[in-house]
Order: C-alpha cells, then structure tokens, then sequence
C-alpha cells in the first residue's frame, strides 16, 4: 500500500514536499517512483530511485526535483523546487513490483 502526501496549492517559484509512505518489508529492495497526471495527459514518470539509491529524471524537472528514499521508515520524498504552472498535476507515489504500482494520489497546483 502506498500512501502519498504533501500536495496543496502554491505560488509559481515556491516549493513542496511530497512524502510517500509504504507498507509491506521489501521496500528496501524495490525501485521507487514518482509519476504525475496534468488534467487531459497522460500519466508521466517524474522521478525513479532504485533500491541502489541510483536515480533519473524527467527533462522538465532536472535540477528542480530531487527523489529521496528512507528504508528505514520506508518512505520516499519528492522535493520540488522552482515550481512551474506547468508542473501542476495529481502526483502518484509508485512502487516497481513486476510492473509500476501507483497509491493514490495527491494534487499539487502551481498558480502564475
């Protein structure tokens, strides 16, 4: 089960932290992701961080988000810097088990 949090409404340049919660004792051992969902697109892959600790980014959000993880409290974080009104969207905590698994989501809106 994931559970994500953290999504509110913000101002164009501003920050937020998105925090995702998971149950279950493999956590350590799975890649964990971030994907997002604008009204009338596609769902997208925002952030991945492998159980390695490696990462990868989407191009619209290099050097603006940073994906973090916590074994220990299985958890995973997303830090979203210099937001856009372009980055708002429904943002889903996803877990890689054979295929991607998404919790629900959270909403973040960006005004101008």
């Amino acid at each position: 089960q994931l559970q994500a949090s953290g999504g509110g409404l913000v101002q164009a340049g501003e920050s937020l932290r998105l925090s995702c919660a998971a149950s279950g004792s493999i956590f350590s051992s799975i890649d964990m992701g971030w994907y997002r969902q604008a009204p009338g697109k596609q769902r997208e892959l925002v952030a991945v961080i492998r159980s390695g600790y490696s990462t990868n980014y989407a191009d619209s959000v290099k050097g603006r988000f940073t994906i973090s993880r916590d074994n220990a409290k299985s958890t995973v974080n997303l830090h979203m810097n210099s937001l856009k009104p372009e980055d708002t969207a429904v943002y889903y905590c996803a877990a890689m088990i054979g295929t991607w698994y998404w919790g629900q989501g959270t909403l973040v809106t960006v005004s101008s």
